[in-house]
This record gives structure tokens, sequence and C-alpha cells, in this order.
């Protein structure tokens, strides 16, 4: 067995001390797994983590938080089935997926479908899971509703975007430049927010009705927009930002009956993300929402880890995944 270790917060990614050791794990309990992992996607939390910005974080530790493999080792009933996961408490508080073996309880493991390969499955977790605890946390987007995406081509964009349609929802996707969205045959309205006033032309094209729903992902960059494109009654849900403070307009904020929603993902351990990943298993088992493509060049074996987390500090449009 072998896994990534990082043994202290650096200042950079290329003072980040990761390194493969081999190392043992056994199952404590009757109730958990032995996973022989096959993939583990690489997200932009675990190079957070890295370099010390999880305040929760242990050291030392190995990062990773998606995974996907075959059980070798716990109750009869899942030996040898094909199954996969995250957690916000894996690769963060405790030993996460970056590794050839992960233990976890029985119940943060999700049965794979067969649409899905293992190194798909590997690649989902946190995005998929994030974009679904933002609509239960808002409210969930029914058939007709208005639901606006920003940065509708990143990972959690990709996800919500997928989520909404597939829920009946009217869908504008908002990207810094013009751009098809990443699935082409999913329905979704894409705004080039370089050249025309998002808000306008969203209202412009729902008879002045405005989002019903703001999945913002990106924060600061689209937050003014975001909340001039929100309906009446509307909800803006954040992840994320880069810049702290921003204007806030109180008075168009309580006469629109607005409501912000904040998401953390590593508030939901293990088994709260794969609670939130059984409830979409219909939908990638007919089809109705697709993985990441996992293309070659960015798989990495552990040994080239850090080539892998810096493709994923540089924001490649990949998804990056490591092959233990």
């Amino acid at each position: 067995m072998k896994r990534l270790r990082i043994s202290q917060k650096a200042d950079a990614l290329e003072n980040v001390d990761l390194r493969v050791e081999p190392f043992d794990v056994a199952r404590r309990d009757p109730e958990e797994v032995l996973i022989s992992l096959s993939a583990a996607g690489v997200n932009r939390s675990d190079v957070a983590a890295a370099l010390g910005r999880m305040p929760q974080a242990a050291w030392p530790r190995t990062p990773g938080r998606d995974w996907a493999g075959v059980v070798i080792e716990g109750p009869r009933e899942l030996l040898g089935q094909e199954v996969f996961g995250a957690g916000g408490d894996l690769g963060i508080s405790r030993d996460g997926t970056h590794a050839s073996h992960l233990v976890v309880h029985r119940d943060a493991v999700v049965t794979k479908p067969a649409t899905l390969t293992l190194s798909e499955a590997g690649a989902l977790g946190v995005p998929f899971v994030t974009a679904l605890e933002g609509f239960h946390r808002a409210g969930m987007p029914k058939p007709g509703d208005v639901v606006l995406v920003t940065a509708a081509n990143g990972m959690v964009g990709q996800a919500a975007v997928q989520i909404a349609v597939m829920l009946g929802a009217r869908v504008f996707g908002v990207t810094r430049r013009a751009e098809a969205f990443a699935h082409h045959d999913v329905p979704v309205r894409m705004i080039d927010a370089s050249s025309i006033d998002l808000a306008e032309i969203l209202r412009d094209e729902t008879d002045g009705h405005g989002a019903d729903i703001v999945y913002n992902t990106v924060g600061s960059p689209y937050f003014a927009a975001a909340n001039q494109a929100m309906a009446h009654g509307g909800r803006q849900i954040l992840i994320s930002t880069i810049e702290r403070p921003v204007a806030f307009d109180i008075f168009a904020f309580y006469r629109g009956q607005h409501s912000f929603v904040g998401i953390d993902s590593l508030a939901l351990d293990a088994g709260a993300s794969a609670a939130r990943l059984r409830e979409l298993l219909g939908g990638f088992a007919s089809g109705a929402l697709r993985p990441f493509p996992v293309v070659a060049t960015a798989c990495y074996p552990l040994e080239r880890a850090m080539d892998a987390f810096r493709a994923v500090q540089a924001i490649t449009r990949d998804r990056v995944v490591l092959l233990p």
C-alpha cells in the first residue's frame, strides 16, 4: 500500500513537501470497508489545504476528497462492488483518498452505476455534492424556474447547470468570454459576460422576471450583476469568492425579498456527501447527468502528484485525476 503524505503547510505550492510513502491500513470496525482505490480527483480545495488554508486541517495527512474503487474487505454484500464517494473530512481533518487504499464507514460508500467508469466516478464527487447541497439549502429548482449559473463551465457550474436542467428549470449560464457549454446537448442559454450586461439580457429574455435562483460559483466578480438579475423572492447561492468585501445594497435586498445562501462543502463529511450522491444516481444512470470527461493527459500516478496539483492550481479545464 502507498499514499501521498504532506507533513506541514507551505507558503507556495513549490515548497510543499508532497511525497509518496508506504503504509498499512486496516478496518477497525465491522461496519467499515477497505477499498482498493482506482481513481481520485484532485480539487482546488486539495491544493488549498496543502497550502494551509484550512484551519481544521490535520498535519501530517494524506490529501484527497474524491474517490472510486473496489471493496476488498467489509460486509459480505459489498465485497467486490465498484463504489465511489467524497467527503469534506477526507484529506482535511483525516487521511484522504490520494492513496492506493482507503478505509471508510459503509455509509460513505455509494454503488457505482454502470454508466460511469471508475475514473469518471472518482472525479465527480465534490463538484456534484456542492452543487446539489446549494440547491437543497436554497430550495430545489422547479419546472419553469429560471436558474442563472455563473462560471457555468467550471466544475461546480457544470454540475449545477445539469441538475437544474434535469429538474425542469430554464437555465442561463455565464462565462467570461463567448463559449459553448461543456456538454453541448444540454439546453442552456450561454451568456458572454465580457460583451453584454448579463442582468439586462436575463430580464429581457424572461419578460422582466429575472432569476429565481442564482448559483454564483465565483462570488465577487459576479456579485453585483447577480443581485441585479435576481427575481423578486430570488435566492443566490455562494460557494467561493475572490474579493471578500463587496458592495451591498440593503434596500434592494429587502425590497426584493432576496435570500443569500452560503455553502461550505467541507462541512459535509463522507457519510453526508454519500447521501447527496445517492440522490443523483438516477440522473447518472439515465444519462440526464453527465460526468466530467477524464482525458489521459490529465491523469497522473501518485508519483506525479505535484504535477497534478500544479495543473489544478493553474485552473486547467480538464478534470485532474490521480490513478493509484
